[in-house]
């Protein structure tokens, strides 16, 4: 495969960055059976042997599990293929002579630090805030002791997929972080282990992405459609709900609290 790729560099925060054309083809034994980021790879090895500075992108696991390899590829978070990760994308969703773009993902909660690399910590502040359960549970004990309907554990294991990766983020609009929220806290909230937290969880988790500056959701639903774990947008009303019924049971205890 032969292909003309456009990408984003960017030295630190602070330049102002710039797209790149680099060609990369058969000859260093590009194929489509590559992944994305193997195909990446290869250029980076070029651009080392040639005394450049390579290509900066997250990765991890390779396996669609960490979530770090999160890049912009002709638009669309991580790429054309859905319900996949950029490391599972693979070079035969395209075709020789293609010209691919690539680019970070574009939030102003996201700031860039090089290149294809973004600062998330934003992600782990919403985390920090609530993304736990912190009451003692005991030793593990059997699955089957706890009476969980099928639908709510199903329902929590739906949840439970996201792996945090950001494309929620970047294809909005409003770079909104509130399918990532959503997940997040209804996959603790529909368990039993959840319950006792479940209001100061849900209203500190959102505090949190409101101060890290992620924008408003307007029910686009572009975040479910560029989720690779496919998380539905339905978790997005779970929250509202949760949101509000913490706030109703928030303020009488603020009042008699005064009023005390």
């Amino acid at each position: 495969m032969n292909l003309t790729l456009h990408v984003w560099r960017q030295k630190d925060k602070d330049d102002p960055g710039r797209m790149v054309e680099y060609k990369v083809g058969e000859a260093e034994g590009v194929n489509e059976h590559m992944s994305f980021l193997e195909m990446i790879d290869v250029l980076n090895e070029r651009l080392i042997s040639q005394k450049e500075e390579p290509i900066a992108f997250d990765h991890d696991c390779r396996e669609g599990i960490c979530g770090a390899c999160s890049m912009m590829i002709n638009g669309v978070p991580h790429g054309p293929e859905k319900g996949t990760t950029t490391c599972q994308l693979h070079m035969r969703k395209f075709k020789s002579g293609d010209t691919i773009y690539i680019e970070p993902w574009r939030a102003k909660a996201f700031p860039v630090i090089k290149d294809l690399v973004v600062d998330r910590s934003g992600f782990d502040k919403i985390i920090q805030a609530g993304g736990f359960v912190s009451i003692n549970t005991g030793n593990a004990v059997d699955a089957n002791c706890l009476p969980i309907a099928k639908t709510d554990s199903d329902l929590a294991m739906d949840a439970a997929q996201c792996i945090g990766c950001g494309a929620c983020v970047a294809t909005c609009k409003n770079a909104s972080a509130m399918l990532f929220v959503a997940a997040k806290v209804s996959h603790l909230g529909l368990l039993p282990q959840g319950q006792p937290e479940r209001d100061r969880r849900v209203l500190e988790m959102v505090a949190v992405m409101d101060e890290a500056g992620f924008g408003n959701c307007t029910n686009q639903f572009e975040c479910e459609a560029a989720c690779p774990k496919e998380i539905s947008v339905d978790f997005i009303a779970r929250l509202n709900r949760d949101y509000a019924r913490a706030v109703a049971r928030e303020r009488p205890a603020r009042q008699e609290m005064g009023a005390g």
